[in-house]
């Protein structure tokens, strides 16, 4: 019973081999897998960022248009005795919408509400 010293074996190469494959590929995959979830990361960023411009963008018109309205209408010297005042009430619902505390369909029907 001759142990031999020194080069291992057919099987012990065999071995080697697997060991270093399967390691590639664990690491190969976590890094894909990484570099996949930084896109996707980077892809919610950017949208939520398109949002908030957006949010911006809008509650400047909702604003410019409001601006527009209150100097093309004369303005009433009182507001009716137990009316509202319209233009302010869709003005803080554009603020309210602005700030995302009314969705899109809030946000309508509460127009419609207040015009009819």
């Amino acid at each position: 019973m001759f142990r031999r010293m020194g080069r291992p074996g057919l099987i012990g190469l065999a071995a080697r081999t697997a060991v270093v494959a399967g390691t590639a590929t664990a690491v190969s995959g976590g890094m894909q897998r990484r570099a996949q979830s930084r896109a996707e990361e980077q892809q919610q960023q950017e949208a939520y960022a398109a949002q908030q411009q957006q949010d911006q963008i809008n509650a400047a018109a909702a604003a410019a248009v409001a601006g527009q309205q209150a100097q093309a209408a004369p303005a009433p010297a009182a507001a009716p005795a137990g009316g509202v005042d319209i233009i302010a009430e869709l003005q803080k619902l554009a603020a309210l919408k602005a700030q995302g505390l009314l969705s899109d369909d809030e946000f309508t029907a509460a127009k419609a509400k207040l015009l009819a």
